[in-house]
């Protein structure tokens, strides 16, 4: 990304009128979107290219006058896909660890600093960016009053696959890294956007959840952030070293380079690194149904232990969490035919055989005994069913059962669909509650989500989910405080939880037959 830096003798009239904040690394200038103060592409790192391209994010290098903050800068690269819709006119590029930040313009000189919300954006642990429009922070900001900061970090080959293997050059878990360091950024700068350094809520959704459950058993994370959001998080989509150095080893097959060599990769072009990505992203759940390419790793540092396990042993950090998923997470995957999710009857058994072969203490008959909640696990129907518990629903109730042991934890279910999602077979499908969350309808070219109607209670569900999630925000608990349905927080005894739709409903372990087959101990692949 360069630096666009504006003089003392230029532009006086713009940058009188525009937002200007000091970070620890010099001036920044954003600009006005209505009563919110917006800005774009501010470096918490320098650019991790060349030598540091597998290295651990450094302090970003300081510039003099204000930077122009009012254009996206590139997104970290990565192989395009229908998946995780991108604006076209942004472009890829190393120099993508930055942030942007929206805040509530022209605040009193008296007021209190506001709640900061720290959005992790998901995709896979391969896919996406934070210059996304469906992640534009406005209207939470004027609905709630908060600092919104988005964060951009390294992705795919750059991000999760775990090189370590290959030498003293590559560390693992980057984008975690580039996360802590985001949140590093958040402590040390905030203030000067308005926001409390001491009231940080990390949220994120599918791999950005994951992220989030990672951190919150990540002992370098500790103190960084003061409640969390996980919107389905695959949380047991963590894997071992062992594994990880067969995918690093496939990769440098794929790139053409003997491991001797394998050093060459920290000046290889960056768009030979991503298409040898691509090809392995693809491949790895294509052969192994369940798995994916690129995730966090357990390197005995950062994630000491598989973060499932952390939860279980009462290690996680002891802030508030807010963790749920949606009734119909792998209908999306089918719609898409991505390989990333198992949605045929034939992938879901070739799953359910690999975790099997993962975990050969586990009796033959736990396998049984899952498989005989879904009859109609040899349907299209049946299939989504298991791969939507497997993937996110039970990994989220063993997370919020031994979370909430110690601290307090809240339990939803998104269950609301427009008439036409529910027409084409999505229902509430994998990220259909982002727009919910961040009142961002309509960012998707043909949109299609109210050619049926429905907008006007989508709105009003939009409305409740906003207001929960500033509420939890600012004072650690979601309640609505607009007269919605009393939220009670979620206990292993009741697992008591929200159920969101046109109506909220709160209901007692809405999932209990899934509980008596799956049990309460973690099931995953290592």
């Amino acid at each position: 990304m360069t630096a666009h830096v504006v003089g003392a003798e230029s532009g006086v009239a713009s940058r009188e009128s525009a937002p200007v904040a000091r970070t620890t690394a010099g001036a920044v200038r954003g600009f006005h979107d209505g009563s919110v103060n917006v800005w774009r592409s501010i470096p918490y790192a320098a650019e991790p290219s060349g030598p540091r391209r597998f290295a651990r994010p450094e302090q970003p290098v300081p510039w003099g006058g204000e930077r122009d903050c009012t254009e996206f800068g590139e997104i970290a690269p990565q192989t395009m896909g229908t998946m995780v819709p991108v604006d076209s006119g942004l472009r890829m590029g190393e120099d993508c660890l930055w942030v942007n930040v929206w805040a509530p313009g022209s605040p009193a000189v008296t007021e209190e600093p506001r709640p900061v919300m720290v959005w992790l954006h998901g995709g896979a642990y391969c896919l996406g960016t934070a210059a996304q429009g469906i992640y534009d922070g406005r209207k939470l900001v004027e609905t709630g009053g908060v600092v919104v900061v988005g964060v951009n970090y390294r992705l795919g080959a750059l991000g999760f696959l775990d090189l370590s293997a290959l030498g003293p050059d590559f560390v693992p878990n980057l984008g975690l890294h580039d996360q802590i360091a985001a949140l590093e950024w958040v402590r040390d700068n905030i203030a000067a956007f308005g926001g409390d350094p001491g009231n940080v809520t990390v949220f994120g959704e599918s791999s950005g959840a994951g992220c989030v459950t990672s951190l919150l058993t990540a002992p370098a994370s500790a103190g960084l952030f003061h409640r969390a959001i996980a919107q389905s998080p695959p949380a047991t989509t963590v894997f071992g070293p062992e594994r990880a150095a067969g995918v690093a080893r496939r990769f440098l097959e794929l790139i053409d380079l003997p491991l001797i060599r394998a050093q060459e990769l920290l000046e290889c072009p960056i768009e030979r690194i991503v298409d040898a990505a691509g090809i392995l992203l693809d491949e790895v759940p294509m052969q192994s149904p369940g798995r994916l390419a690129a995730a966090p790793v357990v390197d005995g540092d950062l994630l000491p232990t598989y973060p499932a396990d952390r939860f279980q042993q009462g290690r996680s950090h002891r802030v508030p969490l807010m963790i749920g998923t949606n009734r119909d997470e792998a209908s999306l995957f089918r719609l898409f035919r991505s390989p990333i999710m198992p949605v045929t009857p034939d992938a879901v058994n070739a799953m359910l055989n690999a975790v099997a072969a993962d975990h050969p203490e586990m009796p033959p008959e736990r396998i049984a005994e899952i498989t005989s909640a879904y009859p109609d696990l040899s349907t299209t129907r049946g299939a989504l069913a298991m791969s939507t518990d497997a993937a996110f629903r039970m990994p989220s109730h063993w997370v919020a059962d031994a979370h909430s042991r110690h601290t307090r934890t809240w339990m939803y279910r998104f269950d609301q669909a427009t008439p036409m999602l529910k027409a084409a077979r999505v229902g509430a499908g994998h990220a259909t509650e982002l727009p919910y969350v961040f009142g961002n309808f309509g960012t998707l070219n043909h949109d299609p989500t109210f050619w049926l109607g429905g907008r006007k209670t989508a709105m009003e569900v939009s409305g409740r989910v906003m207001r929960r999630w500033l509420a939890f925000a600012e004072h650690g608990v979601p309640a609505a405080l607009d007269g919605s349905k009393h939220w009670p927080p979620y206990r292993e005894a009741t697992r008591t939880t929200l159920l969101i739709d046109d109506t909220d409903r709160v209901v007692d372990d809405p999932d209990h037959n899934l509980y008596t087959a799956w049990g309460d101990q973690v099931v995953g692949f290592s």
